[in-house]
This record gives structure tokens, C-alpha cells and sequence, in this order.
């Protein structure tokens, strides 16, 4: 499996940076882990074609990691007509939003290839040819978010999405191949989101074969060159 960072970045464009989208690949289909407003442009400058996407798993319904569905929409109804089903997985209400976000960018349009799907907390689902467990993580009070174990290919990807600490990474983390983990701040303590100080203390707990740091602030990104675990970068791809 190939893992492209097409989105690195927060919700605010923290230097410069996409938002938030991960592109699995194995040999039959690609799969992307969230849809930030950049992931269109994002996937299209790695020179990977929208028509061979298979699936779009959402972790949570922020406009940062799902605000990009319409324009893959608009692509698929006038640039280039899609008749194969795109599978869009992600909490409760996913298909209610989507199609509301569609409708408020783009007026109401039929959506003939778009199949959606809803993933339940502590449930596996099959998307598109991978099995994805979903687990509830603290970062909204108001509507659920997800962290995602995807498995393709013989591989496993685990997704934090966005949350605070909790210990379920650790048990998710076990066999897993990469754990791509948000940490939006350095050391300011949130009950939304991580930081690395709360990462770098449970690192050992963790039992994962690769940790790779993501979704940083600009806090985490003036420090991120001095840290000793890995960070993300927009473009950057990693084979499993």
C-alpha cells in the first residue's frame, strides 16, 4: 500500500498547507481519508486521476475534512461524467450533510453515482473492498467523530481524525502498519484536539509500526524539525 499526505495542514491553512486528506493506495483501488476544500487540486498535482477513486471515508463532518465532496461532484457530473459508484462512508447524518453542502455550493443536482454509506462506532464496515472499524474520539459534544482503522491489501491504516487523547489509539494501534496521528498543538492542553507532549508520553504505548504526526498548528510546525518523531508534509508518500 501507498500512502499519499495530500492534506497536512488545520483548519486555519497553518503554513500554508492543504487541508486535511490521506490517499491509500494498493493495486486495485485508492481510497481517501477525509476531503478538505484542497483535496481536488491536491490530488490532481500527484498526478492521480479523481476517476479512479474508490471511496471517500469521512472521520467527521467539519468543513476542513469534508468540504471538498462538491467539487470531486461537480468533476464527475461536467468534467469527466462518472457511471461507477463512489462510495462515501462516514458518521451518522454523513448523507444529510453532504448533500446539504452540495446543495448550498451548487443548487440542487442529482448524485447518481454517489452510494453512501454510515459507519457506527465500534462496528467493521466494508467500503469499497476494505474493512474499516470506526470508533467514537473526543472532539465535538454535538455530533460524533470518528477515529478510522482502514485495512486493504494486507495493510493497516490507523486515523485519528481529529480528537483529544484518549487510550483507544493505543489498543487500535496494535498491528497497525501507520498511525497517522493529528497534533495540533505543541503543549497547550484541549479537549479536542492533541498535543505533543500528550503524543511523545504515550509513544511507547503505542504498538504501531510507523507514528506520523499531522493536522500541526503553528505552534507544532516552528518545532516540528526538532522532534524526534515524524511529521507530515503536503505531498509527502509513504509505501507499506
Amino acid at each position: 500500500m501507498r500512502v499519499h499526505f495530500l492534506g497536512s495542514g488545520d483548519a486555519f491553512g497553518s503554513g500554508g498547507r492543504n487541508q486535511t486528506a490521506y490517499l491509500l493506495e494498493d493495486r486495485s483501488h485508492l481510497y481517501l481519508l477525509d476531503c478538505g476544500p484542497s483535496t481536488l487540486p491536491a490530488l490532481r498535482r500527484a498526478r492521480l486521476d479523481p476517476a479512479n477513486l474508490d471511496a471517500v471515508i469521512l472521520s467527521h463532518l467539519h468543513g476542513d475534512h469534508f468540504g471538498g465532496l462538491p467539487f470531486f461532484f461537480i468533476h464527475y457530473l461536467y468534467d469527466r461524467p462518472r457511471t461507477r459508484p463512489l462510495v462515501v462512508a462516514g458518521p451518522p447524518g454523513t448523507e444529510e450533510r453532504v448533500r446539504a453542502l452540495m446543495r448550498l455550493m451548487y443548487g440542487e443536482k442529482e448524485l447518481p453515482f454517489a452510494a453512501f454509506s454510515e459507519l457506527q462506532p465500534d462496528t467493521v464496515t466494508a467500503v469499497a473492498g476494505a474493512e474499516v472499524l470506526a470508533f467514537r474520539v473526543p472532539h465535538q459534544t454535538d455530533a460524533v467523530s470518528l477515529g478510522l482503522r482502514v485495512t486493504a491489501a494486507g495493510r493497516t491504516v490507523l486515523f485519528s481524525g481529529d480528537s483529544s487523547w484518549t487510550d483507544q489509539f493505543v489498543a487500535h494501534s496494535r498491528g497497525a502498519d501507520l498511525f497517522i496521528c493529528e497534533c495540533c498543538f505543541y503543549d497547550d492542553p484541549s479537549t479536542s484536539h492533541m498535543s505533543y507532549t500528550q503524543v511523545a508520553a504515550n509513544r511507547e504505548r503505542l504498538e504501531c509500526k510507523r507514528l506520523i504526526l499531522t493536522h500541526m498548528g503553528e505552534e507544532m510546525l516552528a518545532r516540528r524539525r526538532s522532534l524526534p518523531i515524524r511529521t507530515a508534509e503536503d505531498g509527502m508518500v509513504v509505501d507499506l
